[in-house]
């Protein structure tokens, strides 16, 4: 998985725990020993970051003997370099959202086809309930690759009666990812031979929602352990509520407008559900990065309605002394120029702010 949060060795997990620092050193020496003594004399190059890690970790499962290794994409899918299983177990599509526009392209459609690079002739595929468009793009993916498609019902699909699933993860749409979690796992339970997964409930492998162009999957019943397992799920920096002494932090990765917007969502369920005190004793105060070539005055905007009573924007750097740990390094992009757009940044919510303020005159003006 990718990016890190704070060591790389969160990248490579196994049994979900990253591996040892230990067992990192020796893959990392091994792996960059044999590419050092192996590479194109005349092209001499070493892969780079990404790809490296990449490399590393197929090495790490292959020698570890992992009964099933989970591959995330790092961009897109057709062109990343994971997309060299030739015959994965299954695939799975989550939620679509604009990123990344220089590489993948800056529509939903363009999107979902570099999204689509990864289905395979005659390996299942899932997806979630996505806009129509971007949908058919992934249908008409599949149908070249002759891959088997199917949408993930609701989440509400897979509880019973009196058996509502519990999810580790916060926010509303955690659930989506849920139910595509379900259907991947029985997908490979399945292929595994495993018995007593659960009935199937309603087996419509042929139906369609209305205005979808993709067959349903059939919802099943989970196995205690699947029901488990969504219970126990977390994911340091994502909807992550972190109290210390009497402040409390509220975390999220979220960076794409998509994602934002389910954030807010989050957030004002978790931190706003009951009325700001008026003796000033609560301050509520947004601390915001963003990297890349992402439109943060976009994303911001998105954030007005929280009303944050201070917007402090800072760059994606941390002290090495500090934090005793070169994994948080950057080395892509100067201090100087992380500097200069936590810059645009500032004034970007000031100028946010002061629109807000004409518009509504109930809105706060920003603080000076």
């Amino acid at each position: 998985s990718s990016p890190h949060l704070v060591q790389v060795r969160e990248r490579i997990r196994i049994n979900g725990q990253p591996i040892s620092k230990e067992l990192f050193s020796k893959y990392f020496w091994l792996v960059y020993n044999r590419l050092e003594e192996t590479k194109d004399p005349v092209h001499a190059s070493m892969p780079a970051y990404f790809r490296f890690l990449t490399i590393m970790a197929f090495h790490v499962f292959l020698q570890e003997k992992v009964d099933l290794a989970v591959v995330e994409v790092g961009i897109g899918g057709a062109y990343d370099c994971t997309n060299i299983i030739r015959a994965p177990v299954v695939c799975g599509v989550s939620s679509l959202g604009i990123d990344h526009t220089s590489i993948l392209g800056d529509t939903m459609e363009k999107i979902a086809w570099q999204k689509g690079g990864i289905f395979k002739p005659g390996v299942p595929a899932f997806t979630v309930a996505q806009p129509e468009r971007p949908l058919k793009v992934l249908r008409d993916r599949a149908r070249e690759q002759k891959c088997p498609l199917y949408l993930c019902p609701e989440l509400d699909a897979f509880e019973g009666d009196h058996r509502a699933l519990e999810l580790g993860l916060a926010g509303a749409h955690q659930r989506s990812n849920a139910a595509l979690a379900l259907q991947l796992a029985r997908t490979w339970l399945q292929r595994r031979g495993c018995w007593g997964l659960g009935e199937l409930k309603e087996a419509l492998p042929g139906a369609e929602l209305v205005g979808r162009p993709v067959p349903l999957a059939p919802a099943f019943q989970p196995t205690d352990a699947m029901i488990q397992g969504l219970r126990d799920t977390e994911w340091l920096g994502r909807t992550q509520v972190l109290p210390r002494g009497p402040v409390t932090w509220y975390l999220d990765g979220a960076h794409t407008t998509s994602s934002i917007q389910a954030c807010v969502r989050w957030f004002r369920q978790a931190a706003l559900n009951q009325d700001k005190p008026n003796d000033g004793s609560e301050v509520r105060v947004l601390l915001f990065n963003a990297t890349g070539d992402r439109d943060t005055a976009a994303l911001l905007k998105l954030l007005l309605p929280c009303h944050f009573d201070y917007a402090v924007f800072c760059p994606n750097f941390t002290e090495v002394s500090v934090a005793n740990n070169a994994d948080q390094q950057n080395f892509n992009v100067t201090l100087e120029n992380a500097l200069t757009r936590c810059l645009e940044n500032q004034r970007t919510w000031t100028r946010l702010l002061e629109e807000k303020a004409g518009q509504d005159p109930c809105f706060p003006a920003p603080l000076r």
